[in-house]
């Protein structure tokens, strides 16, 4: 006999933005040009930066791996809901389900702390030109890259962990593009106040 407990729990059913054929395909071509679009954008910043030794400073560096959580970030997602715009069957595997949100969740916050990273780097050339260069050599630069990324990872891992505990209910179907924390919190059958506490703290404390 199926049970509601989570090991049970295969996959689930993403309602996208619509039901309609027509619209669903007029979708899957505009996210897929906008997909392609930052794709090619940020691969070309990235070009760029490499080729041109005048951008070997602090705030080109921070820029490619800003550049490289975009492209990662819209590729946890964007492919995946191409797939769904023009599939019958809107069904995603419990462990794809669990790795998606994994790595949307963790490459977001990687970005916020990236943008105060960058913010931090424009504070120090303003305030203190004459000593950037001393400030803000290449060690420091990337200990601060470093932290953006294991900082975002580790509390992806943590939500993501805290989230996939949570018994889930017969419904699951997730009124959402993909797997988003919030809306996969919400179909579990207990109360989910602390867990949505929890995130909001973590999401205010990353974009701190």
């Amino acid at each position: 006999m199926e049970t509601n407990n989570q090991t049970w729990v295969r996959e689930f059913i993403l309602l996208g933005l619509s039901s309609d054929w027509d619209t669903q395909v007029s979708l899957f071509v505009l996210f897929l040009i906008m997909y392609l679009v930052t794709v090619l954008g940020n691969f070309l910043i990235v070009l760029l930066i490499r080729l041109d030794s005048r951008l070997h400073t602090p705030m080109y560096f921070f820029l490619t791996n800003l550049s490289l959580v975009d492209v990662s970030y819209a590729t946890s997602i964007v492919p995946q809901m191409l797939a769904h715009f023009l599939a019958e069957h809107k069904a995603i595997p419990f462990v794809s389900c669990a790795a998606q949100l994994f790595f949307s969740l963790g490459l977001g916050g990687i970005e916020f702390v990236l943008l105060a990273v960058m913010a931090y780097d424009r504070y120090v050339a303003v305030c203190d030109p004459l000593r950037y260069s001393v400030i803000m050599h290449g060690g420091l630069c990337t200990r601060l890259a470093i932290t953006s990324w294991v900082s975002g990872s580790l509390n992806s891992l943590m939500q993501t962990i805290i989230t996939f505990q949570l018994p889930m209910c017969a419904n699951k179907y997730i009124d959402h593009i993909s797997c988003e924390i919030l809306a996969v919190v919400r179909l579990a059958c207990v109360d989910t106040s602390s867990n949505e506490i929890i995130i909001m703290v973590s999401s205010i404390v990353l974009q701190i």
